[in-house]
């Protein structure tokens, strides 16, 4: 019951069930990053989808360009690896199934890489890429992104730990075989299903990392 848990304390009446395990409930929405705010360069900035896609061809998209593409709604929870949860983010913005369908993948395509500033990536099953509830983020609760929280625009993967969503993203690479990403090259889990408790790299059960590059066949 919420009167066990003084962290529901105001919450909603469904929250417990809302909140994976290991999570706790914080009210607001903290800020979480790795390294500096970048700042926003609109006569620089593009959107790159590269990588194995079908027609072997990279396609880009300033950022006036984005406001013509399809746009949709997602009302979704978000979990932090170390262990907080806010819950009734209202993300508006791109669909991620939106950019595949504009930017179809090769055949073999099992895996994206999303990049964002500085060189910071992380990497997705093409499956949670296309999962209903991810999208290309401008806005949250109706207003534009904030700096902090990846303005102008953030990956949202709802159902995955806060690192796959990665903030004030560049370019989505098509990958015919699973790579790490920064943290999952640094101890996170490359799946990262909070409902799972899948936090750290030690916990990997086969077929859940990369396969090593001296188990791979020959191409």
């Amino acid at each position: 019951m919420a009167n066990d848990r003084p962290d529901l304390a105001g919450a909603p009446a469904d929250a417990s069930r809302r909140i994976p395990p290991g999570q706790h409930l914080v009210h607001g929405w903290p800020v979480s990053h790795y390294g500096s705010v970048p700042r926003f360069r609109p006569e620089r900035w593009n959107l790159r989808v590269f990588g194995a896609t079908a027609e072997r061809a990279e396609r880009v998209w300033t950022f006036d360009v984005l406001t013509d593409l399809p746009r949709v709604t997602v009302v979704a929870d978000l979990h932090c690896a170390s262990g907080p949860t806010t819950l009734d983010h209202e993300w508006y913005g791109i669909p991620a199934s939106a950019v595949l369908d504009l930017v179809p993948p090769a055949p073999g395509v099992t895996h994206v890489m999303a990049w964002a500033e500085y060189g910071y990536t992380t990497n997705l099953r093409l499956s949670d890429f296309t999962a209903p509830g991810t999208l290309l983020a401008t806005h949250h609760n109706g207003e534009p992104l904030t700096a902090e929280h990846g303005f102008p625009l953030r990956l949202v993967v709802p159902h995955l730990y806060g690192y796959k969503s990665a903030k004030w993203l560049r370019a989505i690479e098509y990958l015919t075989e699973d790579r790490r990403g920064f943290w999952e090259e640094r101890g996170y889990h490359n799946i990262g299903d909070p409902w799972q408790e899948q936090r750290y790299s030690h916990q990997e059960k086969p077929g859940e990392g990369p396969v090593p590059s001296d188990q791979r066949r020959p191409s």
